[in-house]
């Protein structure tokens, strides 16, 4: 899907990492949400509540689970899963144009 058609878009844009990584919220007429954001290069820890799919539309990434042992590459068209109440790592090789799904 290229675009999604009436939702709403708070103005309020989600700021980390000094600006390095950089996301709107997009909230959807059935109550879900996702976010649409660009990562600058860098490594970044990110904790979630929800669980989330990580849809990466361009760029690229290596991610793992903190105390993980193994990075995953994730390029372009693909998209990975993170569980609920959970803390993953991510280090950015390029800038990484990305879409969060966050799950029920």
């Amino acid at each position: 899907m290229s675009q999604f058609n009436n939702v709403t878009v708070p103005k309020k844009a989600n700021i980390y990492f000094d600006g390095k990584v950089v996301s709107h919220t997009v909230l959807f007429p059935d109550g879900s949400k996702k976010t649409l954001g660009v990562m600058q290069a860098g490594e970044y820890e990110f904790s979630t509540g929800a669980a989330e799919n990580m849809e990466i539309l361009s760029g690229e990434l290596e991610w793992q689970m903190k105390g993980d042992g193994a990075w995953t590459k994730v390029v372009g068209g693909e998209a990975f899963d993170v569980p609920a109440n959970s803390v993953f790592l991510m280090k950015v090789a390029v800038v990484t144009d990305y879409c969060c799904s966050f799950l029920a």
